[in-house]
């Protein structure tokens, strides 16, 4: 089982850094045959079996440039079967103009570092400070200083146990805080030092910060919506399936911790593997003796509570799933199943895109893919955000 996890996992990085990077792999390969060309490799049959396995390796990584490019339809399709065929008709307002256009070649080519000109960040804002520990979040919000923003705010993944504010998340963020967001990335305590559902509270107070501060920023702390990718979208999930629960926010029970939308990468679901899915042990293992620290056969329940297929709601808000086809660390039929139990229960619409060829991690940095998705996550937002700006002036006409 060991060895099924580390293939995993070494599968995950040999996808993510093919399938995203795929020009760049096509580029360093071409200026390598040229050279070995110019040196003379030609000349002698090895140089031409050379050529011939260098050609197969383009041919491959040309098809992994088509299939990302398809992703734009893919999400297209998934926000007509959610939302309507006529939902673009129904957003009716772009904060900073028009929806964005075509892929940004100049980031696609080179990713790093991720920023841009018109976003600033501010650093380091401490939230709140448990058992020890300082917790801080950054801001990303518009050179211009606009006020009254839609907020976001981000969760980093890493197995509840790595990662922080400053790694995942940056192309959305970006993205949205040059068209009129105010985006929040907060840290979280992570385990094994942490025990779940210490990682959902901080979070929960990440919000009250927002709700409390996030005027001093530009955002408009009366509408809020969460994203996450790996850990992070199980973390996102579960604040917009937990809102407003006593138990996970003690000492400020009375904040309004209730969020507008959901947009959850590649997440996991459900901590029971109810229906079979996990191909090894491994996340088990890391759940019992890390996170939940209690194995699953003497608390099934804490299992249920933590997983967001056991906490689906009628009163959920609309959520974005998306998960790629070949994600060999989280099983893409995971996500179908939650988005299937989802619409059984739920009144608010899902949007369910299923990206073909897409590792998990996807959308870490820019490429090609992750462009084109986030442009999709930004029309599903500015849908939500037209929706709730529309109930706002009906209920203002109303009381008039």
């Amino acid at each position: 089982m060991a060895a099924a996890s580390r293939r995993g996992v070494v599968s995950f990085f040999a996808g993510w850094l093919t399938g995203e990077l795929a020009l760049h792999h096509l580029a360093w390969q071409l200026v390598m045959t040229v050279v070995f060309a110019w040196a003379g490799a030609l000349r002698a049959w090895p140089g031409w079996m050379g050529l011939a396995v260098t050609l197969l390796s383009w041919s491959g990584l040309v098809r992994c440039l088509v299939v990302a490019g398809c992703a734009e339809a893919v999400v297209e399709q998934a926000l007509v079967a959610g939302l309507g065929p006529r939902y673009a008709e129904e957003i009716r307002t772009e904060p900073r103009g028009p929806l964005a256009p075509a892929i940004d070649w100049r980031r696609v080519l080179v990713p790093f570092p991720i920023r841009h000109p018109e976003v600033e960040r501010v650093r380091d804002i401490v939230y709140a400070r448990v058992a020890g520990r300082v917790l801080r979040l950054d801001v990303y919000r518009h050179r211009d200083h606009p006020t009254g923003c839609p907020t976001l705010l981000q969760i980093h993944g890493g197995a509840w146990v790595l990662g922080s504010k400053n790694e995942q998340g940056l192309p959305l963020m970006y993205h949205l805080a040059a068209r009129g967001w105010v985006c929040v990335a907060a840290d979280y305590r992570l385990s094994p030092r942490a025990t779940f559902p210490d990682h959902l509270i901080d979070l929960k107070r990440a919000l009250a910060w927002i709700r409390a501060h996030g005027t001093l920023y530009g955002a408009a702390p009366d509408f809020l919506v969460v994203t996450g990718g790996s850990a992070g979208g199980h973390l996102a999930a579960l604040v917009a399936l937990t809102p407003n629960a006593p138990e996970y926010q003690p000492g400020f029970e009375g904040v309004d911790t209730a969020v507008d939308g959901c947009v959850a990468f590649y997440g996991v679901y459900d901590f029971t593997d109810r229906h079979g899915l996990w191909r090894d042990d491994g996340l088990r293992r890391l759940l019992e003796r890390r996170v939940l620290k209690v194995p699953f056969a003497r608390a099934p329940e804490a299992y249920e509570k933590a997983s967001p297929l056991s906490r689906l709601r009628p009163d959920a808000p609309p959520f974005l799933v998306l998960h790629g086809t070949h994600d060999t660390l989280v099983p893409v039929e995971s996500a179908r199943r939650f988005a299937a139990a989802f619409r059984s229960v739920a009144r608010a619409p899902l949007v369910y895109a299923e990206l073909p060829g897409a590792q998990h991690a996807f959308e870490i940095f820019p490429s090609v893919r992750s462009t084109l998705v986030i442009q999709g996550v930004e029309r599903f937002l500015a849908w939500v955000y037209s929706g709730r700006l529309r109930a706002a002036r009906d209920a203002a006409s109303g009381a008039v």
